[in-house]
């Protein structure tokens, strides 16, 4: 079992900048894959970007490209979505995820929201 604790969402002005922070906690050994995706009501959640922790291999969604960056640090178990020039589009919970394979996320967090005014 892994437990996945977000932090660093709240409220920014249009323009601004904030940084994401995901700690994994439990067997995380075998984690190979992190991601972020974001989720507004009435739409499916999306992935904003992922990272392989041994690769560093790193995709991004297209409405984030060039603006958000993702990172990791496999010896505290932690990834970080570091986003600037933020828009009021880019409002919505943003949840952490891992997975023991690259492409199925098993274990999520519970989301922090992330509201960007106009």
């Amino acid at each position: 079992q892994v437990d996945l604790v977000e932090s660093g969402g709240g409220l920014v002005q249009a323009g601004g900048s904030l940084r994401l922070s995901c700690t994994a906690s439990g067997l995380t050994l075998p984690i190979k894959i992190f991601g972020w995706y974001r989720q507004t009501p009435g739409k499916e959640r999306e992935l904003v970007a992922s990272i392989t922790t041994h690769a560093e291999a790193t995709n991004y969604g297209n409405s984030v490209q060039g603006r958000f960056t993702i990172s990791r640090d496999n010896a505290k178990n932690t990834v970080y979505l570091q986003m600037n020039s933020l828009k009021p589009e880019d409002t919505a919970v943003y949840y952490c995820a891992a997975g023991r394979d690259t492409n199925i996320y098993e274990y999520w967090g519970q989301g922090t929201q992330v509201t960007v005014s106009s």
